[in-house]
């Protein structure tokens, strides 16, 4: 992980717009991306993406809030529609037309529920742009980093059923590894980490078992020594899940974007 912290300099969209410049890309870094200890990290690494292929992006930086999903899940719909028609405005005042996020709920607000108040924006997973840029032929990786290790992709809900998208992280998985484990439950037949829907934030329910530690038994009954997400909720479920199953010393949880950082072609 040592390369993924190297400094590199992060656009920030009121500089740039100082200087009358325009990037292509808003990247929306979100609470977790921006605040989690853990998932900074995966920040860290698409960031480095970012930069190895020379894209034009900027991030909010001081001026990023929150995309409101958590507190319309959670039923606080006065909360949401304040955040969101704020973020509309910031955005407006920027000329934003592209965001590209890490995170699944954000990306599903922006894409689909900002409309209904004239937020009107291509919206990308950091999953899909990935999958893209292999497609191109502009993200080289290398096959071998993790060796024959076995990877198993979980399917966040919020990109998966919610969205359709099932296709772009296993694309981008399989160009660095030969061995995707999938899950008996996976695509649309996934099973949620747990966290989604403002859950992440509230008491567990009654009931014979955690979500979390269910879904971690689907990951770790594929014998997969990798279990990949793309998302920050699911992150920390898969995380917990396999420290409760004292599985976190042998088998590895990361991101799709450091996945790729791990392996780029330098």
């Amino acid at each position: 992980m040592e390369a993924i912290h190297k400094k590199i300099e992060v656009p920030v969209m009121s500089d740039l717009y100082a200087r009358g410049e325009v990037p292509e890309f808003l990247f929306w870094v979100g609470s977790a991306g921006a605040f989690d200890d853990r998932y900074k990290k995966v920040t860290r690494a698409f960031v480095k993406v970012l930069t190895h292929l020379g894209t034009s992006y900027a991030v909010l930086g001081v001026e990023e809030s929150s995309s409101g999903d958590v507190a319309r899940r959670a039923g606080n719909e006065m909360l949401y529609q304040m955040q969101a028609l704020m973020n509309i405005e910031l955005f407006r005042g920027y000329g934003i037309k592209k965001i590209l996020t890490c995170d699944p709920h954000a990306y599903n607000t922006f894409k689909n529920e900002y409309p209904d108040l004239d937020g009107n924006y291509e919206v990308i997973h950091h999953t899909q742009f990935l999958g893209q840029m292999i497609d191109e032929g502009k993200l080289k990786l290398n096959t071998g980093t993790f060796g024959n290790t076995g990877i198993t992709f979980h399917d966040p809900c919020y990109l998966g059923r919610a969205n359709g998208e099932y296709v772009a992280p296993r694309k981008v998985i399989s160009a660095i590894s030969g061995r995707l484990l999938e899950m008996k439950r996976n695509r649309s037949f996934s099973l949620c980490c747990g966290a989604g829907g403002g859950q992440m934030f509230k008491e567990a329910e009654k009931g014979d078992k955690e979500v979390f530690m269910e879904r971690t038994s689907d990951a770790i009954g594929t014998g997969a020594g990798i279990i990949a997400t793309a998302c920050p909720y699911c992150m920390v479920m898969m995380t917990d899940g396999l420290k409760y199953s004292n599985q976190i010393d042998s088998i590895r949880n990361y991101d799709v974007a450091e996945l790729v950082a791990l392996s780029l072609n330098l």
